[in-house]
């Protein structure tokens, strides 16, 4: 899946609503992040190199192929260790789905979820 550069166009009444994928993604990364159990996004396949990207660029580590009205999203994750891994990306499906569907009211077909690492940080903390 690629992310398009196109702007994409939902017409109404009134005149017209253009989304960027830039803008979905930006809403899908936000809403991934705040599912307990995600450590933060990773650059992605294409990268090489799982790498934890900070909090400010939000779209990063998102892919988002819009079809009007229709987006398909695959987000790459870090999860915490000693996280139920299967009970996490469900519920990242389930915000990145709602938050995006609330927020432009584009239909979201699907959210892939690429768990690409495990962070080990607050396990060390502890000890």
């Amino acid at each position: 899946m690629s992310e398009s550069n196109e702007m994409n166009m939902i017409n109404y009444d009134g005149g017209s609503v253009i989304f960027s994928p830039d803008v979905v993604s930006t809403i899908a990364g936000i809403a991934a992040l705040k599912v307990e159990g995600i450590a933060g996004m990773t650059g992605g396949i294409t990268d090489g190199i799982v790498q934890l990207l900070g909090f400010k660029n939000f779209k990063k580590g998102v892919k988002t192929e819009i079809a009007e009205p229709d987006v398909d999203i695959t987000i790459n994750v870090a999860v915490k260790y000693d996280t139920k891994i299967q009970d996490t990306c469900v519920a990242v499906q389930r915000e990145v789905k709602e938050a995006v569907e609330t927020m432009t009211g584009l239909c979201v077909k699907s959210v892939n979820v690429v768990v690409q690492g495990v962070n080990f940080e607050e396990e060390k903390k502890a000890k």
